[in-house]
């Protein structure tokens, strides 16, 4: 979602915030701006559009200071504009914002009754006019910022600077990530270490409920009841926060390519040498566990939904899959011996963390799996299952999705072994077939000038459709969801059978059908559906093994070769077709890819 960087400096700012904002562009934003101080004087620049934008703006009217704060912002309340861009001031303060202020409506009406008018049509600005209301009253800035704090309810991160004070920087975290980064004689606040990295490797991450106060040589944290609180510094490693695109066009496209690196590093982190599964500590008992809830949003829902085929036939364990957003509103029952499993690549995700929060002191354990280990998600869980991908900044999910799949693939294992549903020799089987994933996907990859050929022809369709069977099913959605969020395609996937059931009156020689099918136990099945599309004139690109495609390619549109690979692992390896499809339609269409239109990498509002 939004970015956050502030800079308590000893060199000019401005600068330096605009290159910390471009290494925030990954989360996706419509809007940008920084405010100074300089001389005393508060002063701000603000801009639609992409950070070249600000950055031309700052040549022609430049902003002077060694402190100061920058925002890039995706528009929740109120319309991309100048007008509704952070940094907001009024008066004397001014504050960036990361989350919603979910009794601002309360806020703005007692406001009004004092007089006070609003410029904006965003939440944000309730919290610049109460503050500089309580400052009017003769409160200093920290007090000031505190007393406001206090009435926000809602998810946030704050960062707060003051006219005529150009050693102070208030942040406060509830719901939203924020960082405090230490330098020599300079303090920073961001929403993530990316953003920090370049200036510093020292950061602590604030607690829910926190508040800082950051002079160039000082932090004082302060905790949800407004105590003194100490806080882990961390020292990061800055490999992990590099970003470059490493000579692709896209980031997606890098990220794409590293599958097989970051699948090989994750193996590498939980197998022995012997075939063992090794998870940190305090690892998982599954003697004790008699069912799972697992629930996400997105790209990590249909990971769940694609580990709960695996999950039941492998390990014969009952698992319900729910999507986040949805699950805490049905206030479930959560039943003895339930393992509660969130998952998340950002580790962020409000509506994930706000399920996780359901669970806690329901569910016998909280377990997640996540790609950023010092994520608020990680911290509440009992235990956190790194995923090794490494920094993601496309937006849509790639690595991290097959980085995902296969930390819950190793999970199931470790499920079957506790519970005896597999013998030694199956194992091995299964972890040999893990282990020669890497070189499956590097087959697979070979495939992209064919993939690229038939993106090119489903560029010019208004609608798409995916079919898939069994675990393929949601690898389906997955390729939809690719789809439509880079392409702007109109993408629908459905489970294979089910199209009999109604969405068969779509199909005509206007729809291009998507068929993922492996020759596995399904394949004939899938087959027989497929064959109902094209006696209706449909036009289908079959993605199967060289023994599907020499079975059932005649009369297809088009054909995608993958490499044959152990049933329960195709979802892993079919995922890259999926994504490759998606990449190529896009590059075909001439859209955004790395930032779609609309979305944001890590959404941290509900």
């Amino acid at each position: 979602m939004c970015g956050i960087v502030g800079i308590l400096g000893q060199h000019e700012v401005a600068p330096t915030l605009v290159e910390a904002l471009k290494r925030l562009e990954y989360r996706g934003y419509d809007s940008a701006g920084i405010a100074t101080i300089d001389a005393g004087k508060l002063d701000r620049r603000r801009a639609v559009g992409k950070l070249v934008n600000l950055s031309d703006l700052l040549v022609h009217e430049p902003l002077a200071g060694k402190s100061g704060i920058g925002h890039t912002r995706w528009a929740t309340h109120g319309a991309p504009s100048v007008t509704n861009a952070h940094p907001h001031q009024a008066g004397p303060v001014a504050v960036v914002h990361n989350g919603i202020i979910e009794n601002f409506r309360e806020l703005r009406a007692e406001l009004s009754k004092d007089g006070v008018e609003f410029v904006t049509e965003t939440d944000t600005e309730t919290v610049v006019l109460l503050t500089q209301k309580y400052m009017a009253e003769g409160l200093g800035p920290v007090d000031a910022a505190t007393k406001t704090i206090a009435r926000l309810h809602g998810a946030f991160a704050l960062a707060f600077l003051f006219d005529g004070e150009d050693d102070l920087m208030i942040g406060a975290r509830k719901g939203a990530p924020l960082a405090v980064g230490y330098g020599d004689n300079e303090m920073y606040l961001g929403s993530d270490a990316i953003a920090l990295s370049p200036m510093t490797d020292r950061v602590t991450y604030l607690e829910e409920g926190d508040r800082a106060v950051l002079t160039r040589t000082s932090v004082k944290i302060y905790d949800a009841n407004d105590a003194p609180v100490d806080r882990v510094v961390k020292k990061i490693s800055l490999d992990t926060t590099r970003i470059d695109k490493a000579g692709h066009k896209h980031f997606m496209a890098k990220e794409i390519a590293e599958q097989p690196a970051v699948i090989g590093e994750a193996l590498s982190r939980y197998l022995t040498a012997d075939g063992e599964i090794m998870l940190p500590d305090p690892g998982l008992d599954f003697t004790k566990i008699d069912r799972i809830t697992m629930v996400a949003c997105g790209t990590a829902f249909y990971a769940c939904l694609t580990a709960k085929y695996w999950f039941e036939q492998i390990a014969r364990m009952p698992v319900e899959v729910d999507v986040a957003s949805e699950f805490r509103y049905r206030e479930p029952p959560i039943s003895d011996r339930t393992m509660a499993l969130f998952v998340s690549q950002s580790g962020e995700t409000a509506d994930t963390l706000a399920a996780l929060r359901y669970c806690a002191g329901k569910a016998d354990l909280i377990t997640s799996v996540v790609n950023v280990t010092e994520s608020s998600i990680a911290r509440e869980s009992n235990l956190a299952l790194p995923i090794h991908a490494g920094v993601e900044v496309g937006v849509a999910s790639t690595k991290a999705f097959t980085c995902q799949l296969t930390v819950l693939f190793l999970m199931v294992l470790k499920a079957a072994v506790d519970r005896g549903a597999i013998t030694k020799e199956e194992l091995a089987d299964y972890v040999s077939g893990l282990r020669s994933m890497p070189s499956l996907i590097n087959t697979a990859l070979e495939q992209n000038a064919a993939l690229r050929d038939e993106a090119y022809k489903l560029s010019s369709a208004r609608d798409v459709l995916f079919l898939g069977r069994g675990a393929m099913f949601p690898l389906a959605l997955e390729g939809a969801l690719k789809l439509k969020e880079i392409s702007y395609i109109h993408a629908e996937a459905y489970a294979s059978g089910e199209l009999k059931h109604g969405p068969i009156a779509l199909i005509d020689e206007n729809v291009p059908v998507v068929v993922m099918a492996p020759n596995d136990t399904l394949f004939d099945k899938t087959v027989s559906n497929m064959q109902e599309v094209m006696a209706r004139k449909g036009k289908v690109i079959l993605i199967s093994d060289r023994a599907g495609l020499d079975e059932a390619a005649e009369g297809t549109w088009g054909q995608i070769e993958m490499p044959p690979v152990a049933d329960a692992l195709a979802p892993i390896l079919y995922a890259i077709p999926a994504q490759l499809l998606a990449y190529h339609t896009a590059i075909a269409k001439g859209t955004d890819v790395d930032q779609p239109r609309n979305l944001a990498k890590s959404v941290t509002v509900e």
